[in-house]
């Protein structure tokens, strides 16, 4: 799968080392956009969480770092870090797999989850890390937000979920699948709360998680040009026999057609789920 933190490593110099961002430790180094191809100062677009300072493009972001650009400082309380898969049909070199993502997200799974506030609003957030095999949909990401979004019931408080995801975690087989139903129906339930659930869609959003959470809230928000649909483009012109229109997959395109509400750059983001907090609640 294609790993698209360490895509962007062609103006590195290869005497730095990298965090669990992606990001090299090394101040001083640059890197060649993806987007405008200028240099950036790696620094600059730490200090950015991962925004070119020249374009505006868009790279992903840690689930943590993600928790930190939303939240207010020092109220995320995590939950349920200990929760790890236990490879159920032992599928051959899963285990691996897992070992070397939880080496590179620091993460013991493809979800940061828990309660915080965003402009003193208490909230249940869940944030999707696509560092973890590609933010796909295993059993412990489905029960993490299951589990999230039942805490955000049982507290009478909104619910956010920022997604980033390739799809089911096809290791798992019908464990993952299943996750579809399970958060789909406990969002069903969070839904006599009466309270808002805001849904962020980030680049990529496909598949199950498409199918599913992402895309049942009151609010769906989605970052600029993030690509956001079920399956590949490729797969749906080769059933299809159709040629898509343009940017078929993009946020902006799904806006335009009302799959999507807003599209909110990714330093506006709280400030943006503060607003929207405080009208509906």
């Amino acid at each position: 799968m294609r790993n698209w933190l360490n895509k962007r490593r062609e103006y590195t110099r290869s005497t730095a080392s990298e965090t669990e961002s992606g990001v090299p430790q090394t101040d001083g180094v640059f890197t060649k956009c993806d987007g405008c191809k200028q240099a950036i100062y790696e620094k600059d677009l730490r200090a950015r969480f991962n925004v070119c300072p020249h374009c505006e493009h868009h790279y992903p972001l840690p689930a943590t770092d993600r928790v930190r650009l939303l939240t207010d400082a020092g109220t995320f309380r995590e939950r349920d870090y200990g929760l790890r898969t236990d490879d159920p049909l032992g599928f051959e070199g899963y285990a691996e797999r897992l070992e070397k993502a939880r080496k590179k997200s620091g993460l013991n799974d493809g979800l940061v989850s828990g309660t915080g506030e965003v402009g003193g609003h208490a909230v249940a957030l869940a944030v999707m890390d696509f560092r973890f095999i590609g933010g796909s949909m295993g059993s412990i990401v489905g029960e993490k937000v299951a589990r999230t979004v039942e805490v955000a019931a049982t507290e009478e408080i909104p619910l956010i979920i920022v997604s980033s995801s390739g799809g089911a975690r096809m290791f798992e087989g019908i464990y993952s699948l299943m996750q579809m139903a399970k958060t789909s129906v406990a969002l069903s339930r969070f839904m006599d709360t009466k309270k808002p659930y805001i849904s962020v869609l980030t680049d990529p959003t496909f598949g199950g998680v498409t199918a599913s959470f992402a895309t049942t809230a009151d609010i769906i928000v989605a970052e600029p040009g993030a690509r956001v649909g079920f399956a590949g483009a490729r797969v749906i012109e080769q059933t299809t026999r159709e040629r898509l229109p343009e940017g078929f997959q993009t946020a902006e395109f799904q806006r335009d057609r009302g799959m999507v509400d807003r599209i909110v750059h990714r330093l506006a983001m709280k400030g943006d789920l503060e607003r929207a907090l405080g009208f509906l609640s």
